[in-house]
């Protein structure tokens, strides 16, 4: 393992820590609080969906399976799951991107890790001019940025979402 891997897994468990990112779902109410006009529509539609299944004789019978349905189903709202983030996953794209995201290049690094990388004697001098060079460019460094330090890979552009011109 190297000195840069090493440190990255390190700052990437205290993330996990620090912000309880543990694959565990959470009760939460932050769907309601971020969309709650949503939350009142999808009653609505449910309340309105009821009263015709009670007005309908071939329906009716199946009411309890609507209200089962609609309180397991919306349960899923109520429940906040914060993905780990792992060393393994960067620069991989499969489905774990789906769920997780792409974290390592919209994440920035702690200036911490930074500093630690400038100052710990294991790590070439090579690799810190480039870390001064890619610190100068972008300002703020991404996990990839680091991990590309570490696995020889070129850095993204400064400017991940710039415009493509028009032809």
């Amino acid at each position: 393992m190297t000195e840069i891997q090493r440190l990255l897994i390190a700052t990437i468990d205290e993330l996990n820590r620090k912000e309880k990112r543990d694959n565990r779902p959470r009760f939460s109410i932050s769907f309601i609080r971020n969309h709650p006009w949503l939350f009142i529509a999808m009653y609505v539609g449910w309340l309105a969906t009821l009263a015709v299944m009670l007005q309908s004789e071939t329906l009716a019978g199946s009411v309890w399976l609507l209200v089962v349905l609609f309180v397991l189903l919306n349960g899923f709202f109520f429940f906040d799951v914060n993905p780990r983030y792992r060393y393994e996953d960067i620069d991989v794209l499969d489905l774990r991107v789906c769920y997780n995201g792409e974290w390592y290049n919209t994440r920035f690094v702690p200036p911490s890790l930074i500093d630690e990388i400038q100052h710990s004697p294991r790590i070439s001098e090579e690799q810190k001019a480039m870390l001064n060079k890619m610190l100068a460019r972008k300002g703020e460094l991404s996990f990839y940025d680091i991990y590309s330090l570490d696995k020889g890979v070129a850095p993204l552009p400064a400017s991940m979402s710039a415009p493509v011109p028009a032809r």
